[in-house]
């Protein structure tokens, strides 16, 4: 089952480096990873999706823990959450196709960023598998030049935040 981690993690030099080898050494895939520093400089939230069983990410999120650089882990698949992806999609459109490419871009409520036939460039934000069929219907509508997905973000629905969870 695929698995959507938030960590609060200490904005430090080698923290993100312990992280991946976690999970590295253990045989464990990392899907995506995004991480940027929180409203506090010294701690950065990062966003890691992965998949295992729940015992699996039982001793994934117990290894995490451990690490000194991790102040907080919670795996927001456990409970209600948000979870959105940015795409950033370079299209090359022929003025026949510019018409459905369009279309497309409205329909799925995203933006045209640069209108150029040549570089059409597309940004949209949505859940992961409404941005896979965006990407697959887009090519439909011309030559793909460069996809830039940024992977899941997720946050906790309701007032709680992952800095509220313990780490029991």
């Amino acid at each position: 089952m695929r698995h959507v981690i938030a960590i609060l993690l200490q904005n430090e030099a080698g923290a993100l480096s312990r992280v991946a080898g976690l999970f590295s050494t253990r045989g464990y895939n990392i899907e995506s990873l995004s991480v940027a520093p929180t409203d506090d400089p010294t701690v950065s939230r990062l966003t890691l999706v992965t998949t295992g069983t729940d015992a699996v990410m039982t001793q994934i999120i117990s290894h995490l823990r451990k690490l000194i650089d991790v102040v907080q882990v919670e795996d927001l698949t456990r409970g209600e959450h948000f979870e959105r992806e940015l795409l950033l999609l370079k299209v090359k459109a022929t003025t026949s196709q510019l018409a459905a490419l369009t279309s497309l871009v409205t329909e799925s409520a995203g933006r045209i960023l640069s209108g150029s036939l040549e570089n059409f460039v597309i940004e949209l934000t949505s859940s992961e598998a409404q941005v896979t069929r965006f990407i697959a219907q887009a090519s439909q509508h011309g030559e793909l030049l460069e996809v830039v997905r940024s992977g899941a973000l997720g946050i906790t629905h309701g007032t709680r935040t992952v800095s509220q969870f313990t780490t029991a």
